[in-house]
This record gives structure tokens, C-alpha cells and sequence, in this order.
């Protein structure tokens, strides 16, 4: 790939107890010694720390003319005894011209600093990688990278160090975004499945679905060579068969995407109902705190509230919204607005009523109008500590019969203000999300370019069923089995062009 040494922070922007920098490339060690007062590094061994300090050598002349001496090699020089972080070094050298001029080197220590080498290959970006930790000043950190590039080094671009990675074969392109993913987990499952991929979870799935797809694609390809001799290298029942199992088995991947998406992104949650249904009591008493405004009148809140509560490992994005009426306050309007909104991209909607507010007819018609297949709908009875029924009651009944199982499956009686019920809300979101889960697979899909050439390969292999059983020429299977193989090569980055290699790393932090 490059020759050129690249260099960028590695740590968090900001102030921080500590801060690294890192380089990588074939000069990587060779700039770092420049900058380094302390153990030669060029003679160190690979996986060894060392501690010394970052400097910045600069050259000044007194007398006689710049271009008539030669600068000898720096002298060693004891900074720890320093008085300051300036001192000179006087370099003294005949002139040619007859003048006597004087080189002073001014030295200025910018930190104190241990230095880590990694030698070429067994490094991330299997080249030599130099790592700098330095007390974490903004500053310092700024300093430093402007002494590197003095002397050598170039700035990263962003993702730059994990695209050398990738390129230089270390890892393949969907271990790389596996990379960023890990970075960005904010709990522990999207940890988890960001890890599992990066241990090459994903790829060791496609490499065996491609592999038995090349060998036939491999045949197929000979069979058109051996046209004229009309030959039938590749035995269609296996061919069948291998197929059937392709298709069950990429089947299983896309589905996995819901599952993997809830992971990774969380779960949007829409609390939806009339005003004064109870829904900002709701949240408040899920996220055990005051959070939305709570009071008797009608139509309090007016925007959208989300808050984020962890559940298993799961992120829940819940969203309290505005009560859904008609109204002529332009104001509540835009909050009914929103509400709307918010059920369009909610992934569950937990739909609360309270029957001396509501009727059996209103709720229905809600939960038809907003019912689709990708959306659960939870029914939740608020206030029944209002009401003696321990049981549901004949308005609940009703509802059963009208709704379940076609539009929705859960119907919770709760009292939001007394918190009755409200673990039974909670452990109704963690069963949704386990049900998402495949049982048959331990991979899980989480990145929509993975999805969308999962898809796509699996057409072309639909295709591919349908011309053998139709016994349609060679041509066009071999044509749709190239094009499988090249969408799952699409993951690993085996068949990727640049432009998107770009928009994969131009998302990564810069030293990263």
C-alpha cells in the first residue's frame, strides 16, 4: 500500500489523564527516534516500552553564512538536569569561506513520555506502528503532532490505520466495520455481536456459503467451456440441494437483522394515548425518576421526551409523546404532529387507555389505524387502581376479541402512579427482542450493507433454483451464480470498489 508514515491521536478528544498518538508506515520508527530523547529506538526490540522524552530540535546560526557549514550529529544532552524545557547546544564547524559561524540547536522538551515500538508484521496495520503516550493535553497533544510531521509523517485521514489494516490483509472489510461498531456500542449486547463479528463471525459464515457455491459455479463455468459437447459437469440434484441450503441458510442471516439491529441501535418505544392517559407517569416510572412533567391537566405535554433505559443489555429508546386528540391549540397541533411521527418509526407502541376515558370503539379504531407488520402493539390498561378488578373486565374482553391475535398479542393492566405492573411492561420489551432472535444461528446480522447484499445474493440464488428446475441454459446460471458469489464477496471487501471502501473508513475517528 503507501510508503508514507501516517500519524494521527488515538485517544478521545479533550482533556484526559493521558492521551496516544500513533504512527504507522515503513518510517514509523525512524521519525519517532527524531523527536525521542532517550533509548535509541531503532535498536529496540518489537512489543517493548521505553520511557524518555518528546523534543523539538531546532537549528540557529550566529555569524559567517547559513549555507557554508554542515550540522554534525546532536550531541547527547542530559535533560532530566535541565533547568528549563530550552536550553543550546553550541555546534561549532570551520567555515569554508573563511568566517567562523556558531550553529546553535535550541532544544525545547515538550513531555515526558513512554513510547511503545511494534515492529512490521505482527502490528495492526502489519507495518512498523509507534505508539506515544503523553499527559493528555490538547496542547500537548498538538505539539507533538506538529514535531512528527517536521520531521517526516504525514496526518491520518480518518479511518486510515484500519484501511492499511484491511488492505494489507490483517483483517477483512467487514471485521474493519466491525471495528467501528465496537467502538460505538453504548451496551453490552451491541458489545457483544460487534466483538463476535470482529473475531470473524460473519466471515467464517460467508466463507463456507462461498465456497460451496464456487465449487458449482466452478463446474457450470466448464460446462460452458464443453458447450458444443452439451456435458452436464455439475450433478443438478446436489446442485439442488446445495441451493435449498443456501437459501434456508441466507434466509436465516436477513432475518437476523431485526435482532441484530434492536442490539446495536436499540429499540424505539412509543408511548402513545389520549391526554392524560398516564404516559408521562409511565416513563417516569420506568426510568425511576421525575423525568416528564406529571399533572391533572389535559394535554400537558406537548413535544416528544426520549430517554434511553438499558434492559438486559438491550438499549430501549422510549419516547413519551403528546396525547392523541383533535385540537385547535396550533402549539398541541405540532405535538400530535409528532406523536404520528414517532409511531411511523417505533419498533413497539405501548398503547395506554384508561376506560372511564375511553371506549372499546376508540381503541380499536386506534390500534387498526396504526397497525403494521413490523410494529408490536402492547395494550396497557392504566388505572386500575381506580377500578376493584383484579381480572380484565368486560372492556378489556371486548378488546381481546376484537384484536387479538391479528393486531396485537399483550394486553398489561397497570396503575402508572402506584408503579403496579410496571415490571410486567419491562419484561414484555426483553421477550420482543428475544423473540427476534434466531435460535438456529449464532451469527448476527447488524450492518445494513451486509443485509442489503445478503438480499441481493439471495435473489440471484432464487433465480438460480428456478432456471435448474426449468432446465433453462448454462449461460444464465452461471451468470446468477457470479453474481451471488460477488454480493457475499461484497461483505469480506473481496470484490468492494473504492468508492465504497471510502464511505465504509471515511466514518471512522481519524486515529482510527
Amino acid at each position: 500500500m503507501n510508503q508514507d508514515t501516517i500519524c494521527a491521536i488515538a485517544t478521545a478528544n479533550g482533556v484526559g489523564a493521558l492521551g496516544i498518538i500513533r504512527l504507522s508506515g515503513n518510517d514509523a520508527v525512524k521519525i519517532a527516534q527524531k523527536t525521542f530523547k532517550g533509548t535509541n529506538l531503532e535498536l529496540v526490540a518489537s512489543h517493548t516500552v521505553h520511557y524518555g522524552y518528546i523534543v523539538d530540535y531546532k537549528d540557529q546560526v550566529v555569524g559567517g553564512n547559513e549555507m557554508d557549514f554542515v550540522i554534525d550529529e546532536r550531541p547527547e544532552t542530559n535533560i532530566t538536569n535541565a533547568d528549563s524545557n530550552q536550553y543550546i547546544i553550541p555546534n561549532h564547524q570551520p567555515s569554508t569561506t573563511g568566517s567562523d559561524p556558531v550553529i546553535y540547536q535550541t532544544v525545547e522538551l515538550i513531555d515526558e513520555v513512554m513510547v511503545s515500538v511494534f515492529l512490521a508484521p505482527k502490528t495492526f496495520t502489519t507495518e512498523d506502528v509507534v505508539e506515544i503516550s503523553f499527559h493528555g493535553s490538547p496542547h500537548i497533544a498538538k505539539k507533538i503532532l506538529e514535531v512528527l510531521v517536521k520531521n517526516g509523517a504525514r496526518l491520518a485521514k480518518a479511518g486510515e490505520f484500519t484501511m492499511r489494516a484491511f488492505m494489507n490483509g490483517r483483517i477483512d472489510l467487514a471485521q474493519a466495520e466491525s471495528i467501528a461498531d465496537l467502538i460505538a456500542s453504548e451496551n453490552e449486547a451491541s458489545r457483544k455481536v460487534a466483538l463476535n463479528q470482529l473475531k470473524g463471525g460473519i466471515t467464517n459464515e460467508i466463507s463456507i456459503l462461498r465456497n460451496d457455491l464456487l465449487n458449482f459455479t466452478s463446474l457450470i463455468e466448464l460446462e460452458l467451456d464443453f458447450g458444443e459437447e452439451d456435458v452436464e459437469f455439475a450433478d443438478r440434484t446436489a446442485m439442488n440441494k446445495l441451493l435449498l441450503n443456501l437459501r434456508h441458510k441466507l434466509g436465516s442471516l436477513i432475518e437476523s437483522f431485526q435482532y441484530g439491529n434492536a442490539l446495536k441501535n436499540g429499540v424505539e418505544v412509543a408511548i402513545i394515548g389520549k391526554p392524560n392517559a398516564g404516559k408521562s407517569t409511565l416513563l417516569n416510572a420506568l426510568l425511576k425518576e421525575e423525568r416528564a412533567i406529571v399533572s391533572e391537566i389535559a394535554g400537558t405535554t406537548r413535544d416528544t421526551i426520549e430517554e434511553v433505559i438499558h434492559l438486559k443489555g438491550t438499549a430501549f429508546r422510549f419516547v413519551d409523546t403528546a396525547g392523541l386528540r383533535e385540537t385547535t391549540d396550533v402549539i398541541e397541533k405540532i405535538g400530535v404532529t409528532k406523536a404520528k411521527e414517532k409511531i411511523a418509526s417505533a419498533k413497539v407502541l405501548l398503547y395506554l387507555y384508561d376506560e372511564q376515558d375511553s371506549t372499546t370503539e376508540e381503541v380499536i379504531a386506534f390500534v387498526k389505524e396504526f397497525h403494521r407488520e413490523d410494529l408490536k402493539i402492547v395494550l396497557v390498561h392504566n388505572k386500575v387502581d381506580l377500578t376493584n378488578d383484579e381480572v380484565p373486565n368486560e372492556f378489556d374482553a371486548t378488546l381481546n376479541l376484537e384484536l387479538f391475535p391479528d393486531y396485537c398479542d399483550e394486553l398489561l393492566r397497570i396503575s402508572a402512579k402506584d408503579q403496579t405492573g410496571i415490571e410486567a411492561v419491562k419484561t414484555v420489551l426483553i421477550d420482543y427482542v428475544e423473540n427476534l432472535k434466531d435460535q438456529e444461528s449464532n451469527v448476527i446480522i447488524t450492518n445494513q450493507r451486509h443485509f442489503d447484499a445478503l438480499q441481493k445474493s439471495l435473489q440471484s440464488v432464487l433465480q438460480v433454483e428456478e432456471a435448474v428446475s426449468s432446465g433453462i441454459h448454462t449461460e444464465l446460471l452461471a451468470y446468477e451464480l457470479r453474481n451471488a458469489l460477488e454480493q457475499l464477496g461484497e461483505i469480506s471487501g473481496e470484490f468492494t470498489n473504492d468508492e465504497v471502501l471510502g464511505n465504509i473508513f471515511s466514518k471512522f475517528c481519524i486515529g482510527k
